[in-house]
């Protein structure tokens, strides 16, 4: 199916003064003119720029040619290849008072955004049906909400999880208000993260949604045949646009999107084997522990098991390729190490850590729920962007990993190591 292209906005950066660079000339609402380097700041809840207070700033490219540098943009923020870069964008850029800060937001065309994407997600050196592939899915993943008319139910979801999370908050008030007086407690607390967290503008540039960094990476003519050939092309199912996920190695079997974000199933995202037969030797319904535990000890064959440098670093970006470990990898901590990170990233304190005990696996074996079993109190904890959230100063690669536990002492572990398979969320 083709679609007319729409316009979106991304939002870029977040702080309290944001530098940028105009590349040529820019136009405000109010035909004002500006180029080279400018300076905005957030005084007074308002956005000050060239001494005056204003409540938004849109400036608009004179020609198509033009463009704008932002910089101290933050990539891959929480995860293990967090850093700052200068980035150049097309388009037009809006700055928005939100959260006590700035916001930078690009107004771009759709198909100069995938041209981003395309050498963001991936290398621009990629084989030319990949990079066409990718782009119908990025495209597709982009459009979804926005073309299928869902705007009340990405409300009313929106409405859920901030009900959700309220309870959430409440419920860990509880727990901490027992954990004074030294009381054990169990409960769940169970999140998932989705794009409507975004509420003013359609999608982020960052892992959260699709890494998009503008012009900044070296694009190739094969990005931009890849675009070209498939524009306006999308995925569908029953008539709607496909949510097309896509994550960097399912270590062996896919996930299903309901394991991961809200339950809702979509048969197009359901458990494929990364192989051209099933591996022998394994059972793969790896919803079950003991199947989920052999699978993930092991290295079975599949496509994402690979290290092949000339493979890897035609797909990857260089700041994937410092991640070698992706398929199967490993995660120690002492007694000290893992009570205080809980701890620091959860809020809350669970005294010294007994158990790590998984309660629900998915389909590619990623933990779905994770029992913590501390000497103050116990939780669930799930879904597996949180279980990563919580056992890593990052992310852990992936929630599909086995627990092993050394040194007891007194019915204490001295010593957890995780064993893992896969990078993202599999899906």
């Amino acid at each position: 199916m083709k679609i007319s292209e729409p316009k979106i906005s991304v939002g870029i950066v977040s702080a309290l003064q944001i530098k940028f660079y105009l590349n040529g000339f820019f136009t405000d609402n109010n035909k004002n003119s500006f180029t080279g380097e400018q300076i905005a700041e957030f005084q007074n809840e308002k956005i000050f720029f060239r001494g005056n207070f204003l409540t938004e700033l849109v400036l608009f490219p004179d020609s198509d040619d033009n463009s704008f540098d932002l910089f101290d943009v933050v990539i891959g923020i929480g995860f293990h290849w967090e850093r700052e870069e200068t980035q150049r964008f097309k388009g037009a850029l809006k700055l928005i008072v939100e959260n006590e800060q700035l916001t930078a937001i690009n107004i771009i065309g759709v198909e100069g955004y995938l041209m981003s994407v395309i050498s963001s997600e991936m290398s621009a050196t990629a084989s030319e049906e990949l990079l066409k592939a990718h782009a119908v899915i990025s495209r597709s993943w982009l459009l979804k909400p926005i073309m299928n008319d869902n705007r009340q139910q990405t409300t009313d979801n929106r409405r859920q999880t901030t009900n959700d999370r309220q309870q959430t908050t409440d419920d860990r008030q509880q727990t901490t208000d027992f954990s004074v007086v030294g009381a054990l407690l169990s409960e769940h607390i169970i999140k998932w993260y989705e794009r409507d967290a975004h509420i003013n503008f359609d999608v982020c540039a960052d892992d959260h949604c699709q890494r998009y960094q503008g012009i900044t990476r070296a694009t190739t003519q094969a990005v931009r045949k890849a675009i070209e050939e498939t524009r306006g092309e999308v995925l569908m199912y029953d008539n709607e646009i496909c949510d097309a996920r896509f994550s960097k190695s399912c270590g062996g079997v896919s996930e299903t999107f309901e394991n991961c974000w809200a339950p809702v199933h979509y048969p197009y995202l359901s458990k494929i084997i990364d192989n051209p037969v099933d591996p022998d030797g394994y059972e793969l319904d790896l919803t079950i522990e003991e199947n989920a535990e052999k699978w993930i000890r092991n290295a079975p064959p599949a496509f994402c098991n690979t290290s092949d440098k000339k493979i890897l670093a035609q797909v990857l970006n260089n700041y994937d390729q410092e991640t070698t470990d992706f398929y199967r990898w490993k995660v120690e901590y002492n007694q000290r190490q893992i009570s205080a990170l809980i701890k620091r990233k959860s809020g809350v304190d669970f005294g010294e850590i007994i158990d790590l005990t998984p309660v629900k696996r998915g389909e590619s074996g990623r933990l779905i729920e994770l029992k913590i079993v501390g000497t103050k109190q116990s939780i669930i904890v799930g879904k597996e962007l949180e279980i990563r959230k919580w056992l890593s100063d990052s992310h852990l690669y992936s929630s599909a990993f086995v627990i092993d536990k050394y040194d007891i002492v007194e019915e204490i572990p001295q010593k957890f190591v995780l064993t893992g398979a896969g990078w993202g969320h599999g899906v």
